[in-house]
């Protein structure tokens, strides 16, 4: 069994992790539809999502690498940290759940990403930047289609709507946890890496509340729960997910194609 890396947290290296591993763990959920989506074409829509969240993960988790200065590549902090090293929101980490749950986890993570990759495009790092103004038409497509689907269920039949009302009361007690403060966030501030998320949070909110709008969906009054998977706490799903995403790389260390 492949042996655990341990990993230098500087603020830099927590940020992008927390961004490719958001990416990197939403894919993992989304690839779990491949074969039981609704219909055909959405099949291949949430599959291809899954392959764009890959590369935008892949080249993170390589950024990520090069300024951590250990010579760890893409695929050792992909499958070889354990659970407390993984900085993803735990919203992405939940269960796959329903269709409905899925779009508009979608729509949630989608609308948070575009919005952090469009103010990435003016990162102080170079590679962040370029890596950013491909990701960001990316995002803006995952949102367009979560929108499209959350609208069509929210407004459609009553299974439907009562579906997405479930789906919404049940993710949204995991939303404030993507503008929470940290010591991570206190030393991003000066160095022009990229933006406080806490910074998105308006514009989030009039994005996602719009479409929700149109959907004839309600916000959810807030509550005092707080998930804690940015720094690395995480709820009781994702040794499950870890352990399933990754068992061959553990089982035949360094293992190529």
């Amino acid at each position: 069994m492949q042996a655990s890396i341990s990993i230098l947290k500087t603020a830099e290296v927590q940020y992008l992790l927390r961004l490719g591993d958001t990416c990197l763990i939403l894919a993992q959920r989304l690839g779990e539809w491949c074969g039981h989506a609704p219909i055909l074409e959405e099949d291949i829509a949430l599959t291809n999502m899954a392959l764009d969240l890959v590369g935008q993960s892949r080249a993170l988790l390589t950024r990520a690498g090069e300024l951590e200065g250990r010579g760890h590549d893409e695929d050792q902090l992909a499958f070889l940290r354990d659970e407390r090293d993984y900085f993803n929101l735990t919203l992405v980490e939940l269960p796959r759940g329903d269709f409905a749950f899925t779009v508009l986890r979608n729509l949630m993570v989608a609308t948070l990403l575009k919005l952090l990759w469009e103010r990435l495009e003016r990162s102080s790092d170079a590679e962040l930047a370029a890596i950013a103004g491909k990701a960001v038409k990316e995002a803006r497509y995952h949102q367009e289609h979560a929108g499209d689907w959350v609208i069509r269920l929210g407004d459609g039949t009553q299974e439907s709507r009562r579906r997405s009302d479930r789906a919404l009361a049940d993710l949204w007690r995991y939303v404030p946890e993507f503008f929470e403060i940290d010591a991570v966030d206190e030393q991003i501030r000066s160095t022009g890496l990229g933006p406080v998320w806490s910074e998105l949070r308006e514009p989030w909110l009039v994005e996602v509340s719009a479409i929700l709008r149109e959907a004839g969906l309600t916000v959810p009054a807030g509550s005092e729960f707080r998930s804690t998977g940015k720094i690395g706490v995480h709820s009781e799903h994702m040794g499950y997910l870890l352990a399933e995403m990754q068992h061959l790389q553990r089982a035949y260390p360094g293992g190529v194609w």
